[in-house]
């Protein structure tokens, strides 16, 4: 109860001092608008009202579900990559002096810098924005993954080998294991860093999606509607962050008590 107690009483505090702040006429309804008619904005964006189904003729939920599975898919590509990167630059040094570079270069670029040229490239449909999630996700898992297949102790994989084990028997069976704490966490970094980069891969052509309808309703000044985004894509990153740091004691119970 006083785990929850914390966050709940946080919650109601920020409420009542929006509410104030709202009420207090320092600034007008349209740059702050107060609680109660971001919440009814939140029921137009989810229900039919006045013969117009949710935003743009799309719940919010929908445009929630496009929103995430766009981001599956884009993240899903660039955690692979970077995994996949990750253990050859770790266990190959040639391979890390030639990668590690442009890996670090791509990491220091904010998605804006280059999603206009990936439109140029692959169009407005989903290509860019597929493409976009993914370059965003690499960097995190394969920088996180190098650094942890390198620390790997020389005397575990040396133990390996002389009990035996192949190449791949040690990749397996030392390498993998080892280094697995750490790439977890830098798939929870790739997640929430396509998450940010959200609203900039849904820039053009980003309806529907959570984003675009973000982008969309701040093009008419519409607070309250991007309010209702903003909430929901910080809600569903929570819950993502939660699913996974549920996955990463399931599947590595021994971090932290070795």
């Amino acid at each position: 109860m006083k785990r929850a107690a914390l966050p709940l009483g946080s919650l109601v505090l920020f409420l009542l001092l929006w509410q104030l702040l709202a009420v207090s006429g320092t600034w007008s309804e349209t740059l702050v608008p107060p609680p109660a008619k971001v919440w009814r904005a939140f029921i137009d964006v989810s229900t039919t009202h006045d013969g117009v189904r949710g935003y743009n003729g799309t719940y919010l939920i929908e445009h929630l579900d496009i929103s995430l599975r766009r981001i599956a898919f884009g993240a899903g590509i660039g955690i692979v990559a970077g995994v996949v990167f990750g253990l050859l630059m770790g266990t190959a040094g040639w391979v890390r002096s030639l990668f590690e570079p442009w890996i670090t270069f791509l990491r220091t670029l904010p998605p804006l810098a280059y999603f206009s040229l990936l439109i140029i490239w692959l169009g407005i449909n989903e290509e860019p924005k597929i493409t976009l999630l993914a370059v965003a996700a690499f960097p995190p898992v394969a920088v996180s993954t190098t650094a942890a297949v390198a620390a790997v102790p020389k005397a575990l994989t040396e133990a390996a080998r002389a009990l035996g084990a192949s190449r791949w028997d040690v990749v397996r069976d030392v390498v993998i294991p080892s280094a697995l704490p750490e790439t977890l966490t830098g798939v929870r970094l790739a997640v929430g860093v396509a998450y940010s980069s959200l609203v900039a891969a849904e820039l053009v052509n980003g309806l529907p999606g959570i984003g675009g309808m973000v982008k969309d309703a701040a093009n008419y000044n519409n607070t309250p509607v991007v309010l209702v985004g903003i909430i929901a894509i910080g809600i569903s990153g929570l819950i993502i962050d939660g699913l996974l740091l549920r996955l990463e004691r399931a599947v590595v119970p021994w971090r932290g008590r070795t």
